[in-house]
């Protein structure tokens, strides 16, 4: 027993001796010819992709600044042109939006104006004139009694009338102040009693002209929708602009991951009389 573990002892040192030969001295021009001495290449070479640009990555950018996945991509123009879309959308909602704002609170102002429009006015002029309009509806019908003891208009019986009265008129009057009181009171026929320059006439019916008062305030709400509508498209080719930012950020990248190759091979050369062996990179880029 104690004769094979001096014979395994003895087997292990040399074969430990064998493999320590190798001794590197820290020098890297010397440690590369010691290392490359030994050193047995089959000549097979290896290829790989690199995928450098994350097509998500891009579009990730993009998608928070627009123009952002472009620059990544070094499509440096491409980003000038959506971070130019980008704050020009932003400008135009922001600018027409405040537009909007300032002229719908010049029509309503006028609205609420001893000039503009008065809901008085219309509800009596709705009452004297409900049985001509729809002859069903009598003198004394309960659905005319509309004012209360103070002769203000009790806003639900003035709609019932409306409703009651039909023909043209087609809608019921939005309560005071509502978005939708300001818009009808300018857009529908109905209304134009309403208004300070309205004859107040027995003969009028629908067909009839308008004031002139009905058709300025017409025009100058029309305004107000016109800044909105633009403020309104510029946010919807705002959120375009992201979507077609990303989307583009990502082919792009998509497209030169599948243009860019790399080979690695291992080439050799001779340092006096040693084969020394390196690795050599060689790039190449489809258009």
């Amino acid at each position: 027993m104690k004769t094979l573990l001096v014979i395994f002892f003895a087997l292990t040192i040399t074969i430990l001796a064998q493999e320590s030969k190798l001794q590197l001295c820290g020098n890297l021009s010397e440690d590369l010819l010691i290392s490359s001495k030994d050193f047995v290449v089959d000549g097979n070479e290896a290829s790989v992709v690199i995928k450098k640009r994350p097509p998500i990555l891009a579009a990730g950018l993009s998608v928070i600044i627009p123009g952002a996945g472009q620059f990544y991509n070094d499509d440096y123009w491409k980003s000038a042109i959506f971070v130019a879309v980008e704050v020009a959308a932003i400008i135009t909602a922001i600018s027409y939006n405040t537009k909007g704002n300032d002229q719908t609170v010049k029509f309503e102002a006028f609205a609420n104006s001893e000039n503009g429009w008065d809901v008085d006015k219309y509800a009596h002029w709705s009452v004297d004139n409900a049985s001509r309009i729809n002859p069903q509806i009598l003198e004394g019908d309960p659905i005319l009694n509309i004012f209360d003891s103070n002769g203000d208009v009790v806003w639900s019986k003035l709609n019932s009338l409306e409703t009651r009265i039909g023909s043209w008129y087609s809608h019921q009057l939005a309560p005071y102040d509502d978005q939708q009181y300001y818009e009808m009171i300018g857009k529908y026929q109905q209304f134009n009693p309403g208004w300070a320059d309205f004859n107040y006439s027995d003969a009028y019916t629908y067909g009839d002209p308008l004031t002139k008062t009905f058709l300025w305030y017409a025009d100058e709400r029309g305004k107000a929708n016109s800044y909105y509508d633009v403020s309104n498209l510029a946010v919807k080719i705002l959120v375009a602009n992201h979507i077609i930012s990303a989307v583009e950020a990502a082919l792009s990248a998509n497209s030169y991951n599948r243009s860019l190759n790399a080979e690695v091979k291992m080439q050799s050369n001779l340092v006096g009389y040693n084969q020394v062996f390196y690795p050599e990179l060689s790039l190449s880029y489809r258009f």
